[in-house]
C-alpha cells in the first residue's frame, strides 16, 4: 500500500540514536506548586506534586502510568509537554536535552511529541470546523493552508470519519468519541513520534472507549508511534500498555513490564492497587478495604517510604530511610521497597 503524505518513515530520519536508544529519558523530575496566602501573597507551603522522579520512555512502546488521583499522573504529562515548567530535572528526547539554549527546543521537542487531553470537547475551538481544528498547527509551522487542509482530511480518514460528512462540522455537532477522534487525528498533524494520552478514554463509555483503543493500536502499528498512556483504569493499562510505571504521592514506586508487574506485583503499594479491582465473581468478592487510610498529604509527606504509613509490612527502618527504585531484576521489573532489596536490612527482604 503506498504511503500517504502524511505517514511517518519506518526509518525516520529524526532517529539518529537507533532503536536501542530510549525515544525520552526524564531524571529527577520535580514540581512542587506554592500555596500562597496572606496580604503579600508569599508562599506559605508546597505541593510536592512530582517529586524527583526518573524513568525512560523505549522507542515503539505504550508505557501506562497508574495511580490514585493525585498521585501526579497529569502534572508528569504536563511537566513532559512543558506546559508545566519543572522545579527541577532534565529531560532528553532521543539523545538531545530539552532546552532553551542547547539541544532541542521545546518548541522542536513538541513537534515531535503531542498529547491528547481528557476532556475532548473543551480542547476543541467551537467556533472552529474540525477539519480546521486538524490543519491549525501544521498552519502555523508553516504549511501553506490548502495543503494543511489537505492533511487534515486525509487524517479524518485514518481515524474512522469521512472527510466529507465531519470535515466541515463544529465539535458541538459530534459525539464524545468522534471529538476525541479528532483529537487523535490533530495530535498527528505535525507527525509526531511520541503521543501522551492523558485520560484519552476515561470519559468515553465502554463500547466506544473499546474502538478507540482499537484505533490507537492501529495507528501505533502503522505510523510508529510511540505512547504515554495514561489511565486509572488498570484493565485498559494492562491491554494497551508494553510497561507499566505505578506513581504514589508524586513518586515511581514500581516499573515493569505489563502481564509481569501484574501478576507478580513487587511493591505493597501495587498489590493493593491491583487488590482494590471489582471481581467478576460475586462469590469472590472483597469485604475488605485491600489498603487502610487515606494518602497522606502532599504538602508534608510522611519520611522515608511514602507509603509505610499504609502498609502492612512497615518497619521502623521504612519511616527513617527512602527506598530506592534501583534494584532491578533479570526481568527488567524494579520496585522502590527495601522488601526488594536483599541488603536493606528489611525483615522480609528478598533474597536472591
Amino acid at each position: 500500500m503506498a504511503m500517504t503524505s502524511f505517514a511517518v518513515e519506518d526509518n525516520d530520519a529524526r532517529d539518529r540514536g537507533g532503536p536501542q536508544q530510549p525515544l525520552l529519558t526524564v531524571n529527577g523530575l520535580r514540581k512542587h506548586f506554592a500555596i500562597r496566602g496572606g496580604i503579600l501573597g508569599r508562599a506559605k507551603a508546597h505541593v510536592r506534586a512530582v517529586d524527583g522522579i526518573s524513568f525512560a520512555v523505549r522507542k515503539g512502546e505504550t508505557l501506562g502510568i497508574v495511580g490514585e488521583s493525585g498521585c501526579g499522573k497529569s502534572t508528569v504529562a504536563r511537566l513532559l509537554m512543558r506546559l508545566v515548567i519543572p522545579d527541577a530535572g532534565e529531560q532528553i528526547f532521543d539523545g538531545d536535552l530539552v532546552g532553551e539554549t542547547q539541544g532541542i527546543s521545546v518548541a522542536e521537542m513538541r513537534r515531535q511529541m503531542q498529547m491528547v487531553f481528557q476532556d475532548s470537547a473543551s480542547s476543541l475551538n467551537p467556533r472552529m470546523p474540525v477539519q480546521n481544528s486538524i490543519a491549525f498547527g501544521p498552519i502555523a509551522f508553516g504549511t501553506p493552508k490548502a495543503e494543511a487542509i489537505g492533511m487534515a482530511r486525509e487524517l479524518l480518514v485514518k481515524v474512522g470519519l469521512n472527510p466529507a460528512l465531519f470535515g466541515g462540522r463544529y465539535p458541538h455537532e459530534l459525539s464524545g468519541g468522534q471529538k476525541q477522534r479528532i483529537n487523535i487525528a490533530r495530535a498527528l498533524a505535525l507527525k509526531p513520534r511520541m503521543i501522551i494520552l492523558d485520560e484519552a478514554v476515561s470519559a468515553l463509555d465502554k463500547s466506544v472507549e473499546a474502538q478507540v483503543l482499537n484505533l490507537l493500536q492501529a495507528l501505533k502499528r502503522d505510523l510508529n508511534l510511540t505512547y504515554v498512556f495514561i489511565s486509572h483504569d488498570l484493565g485498559v493499562v494492562r491491554w494497551i500498555s508494553d510497561r507499566v510505571m505505578v506513581m504514589y504521592l508524586g513518586e515511581v514506586v514500581e516499573i515493569g513490564p505489563a502481564d509481569e508487574l501484574y501478576n507478580n506485583p513487587r511493591h505493597p503499594y501495587t498489590r493493593a492497587l491491583l487488590a482494590s479491582r471489582p471481581a467478576l465473581d460475586p462469590d469472590n468478592r472483597r469485604e475488605e478495604a485491600p489498603v487502610s487510610g487515606d494518602p497522606p498529604n502532599p504538602i508534608n509527606p510522611p519520611s522515608g517510604c511514602r507509603f509505610h504509613t499504609r502498609c502492612p509490612h512497615a518497619e521502623a527502618l521504612c519511616s527513617a530511610k527512602a527506598p530506592l527504585l534501583g534494584h532491578q531484576h533479570h526481568d527488567d521489573h524494579a520496585a522502590a521497597c527495601h522488601m526488594e532489596d536483599p541488603a536493606s536490612g528489611h525483615s522480609q527482604a528478598v533474597r536472591h
